[in-house]
């Protein structure tokens, strides 16, 4: 996908604590870039206007893949690319990638699937139609399968 298919991204850079023995970003760490980009994305798309932290929808990790393309290494800039590719009756799938800061210099790509439930320990329920709304305002187009 083209970078410039995503609407949103945040900026981080890469600390010594999330590096392994070579000086590269340990594989574990690209789900917590993917994490802190979908924090990010909830916020600007004002998720966190409309719903306290603890009042807003549960959504558990359903699945989630990674494509290590480049590696990253320290003290590197990255952007966090993230994307709603699609929501479906209880499950919302966002793509992500990351790049080099302002760059197009694909580091990794990957996929997350969350469900909505309706408790922690819950049954999945259909996602909020207003959340979607949110998303769909964001995105500027249908999100809906």
């Amino acid at each position: 996908m083209a970078r410039s298919d995503f609407r949103f991204h945040v900026t981080k850079r890469v600390r010594y604590a999330e590096i392994d023995a070579q000086a590269v970003v340990f594989n574990s760490r690209y789900l917590e870039y993917f994490d802190l980009g979908i924090t990010e994305y909830w916020r600007a798309a004002g998720v966190y206007d409309r719903w306290p932290l603890r009042d807003s929808p549960e959504f558990h990790v359903a699945r989630a893949e990674v494509d290590y393309k480049a590696p990253i290494l320290l003290d590197e800039e990255i952007d966090i690319c993230v994307r709603a590719a699609r929501v479906g009756k209880s499950s919302m799938t966002f793509l992500f990638e990351l790049h080099g800061k302002g760059k197009d210099e694909l580091r990794a790509a990957g996929t997350i699937v969350n469900v909505h439930v309706e408790e922690a320990q819950g049954a999945t329920a259909p996602v909020p139609d207003e959340f979607v709304s949110l998303f769909e305002a964001f995105e500027g187009r249908p999100l809906r399968a």
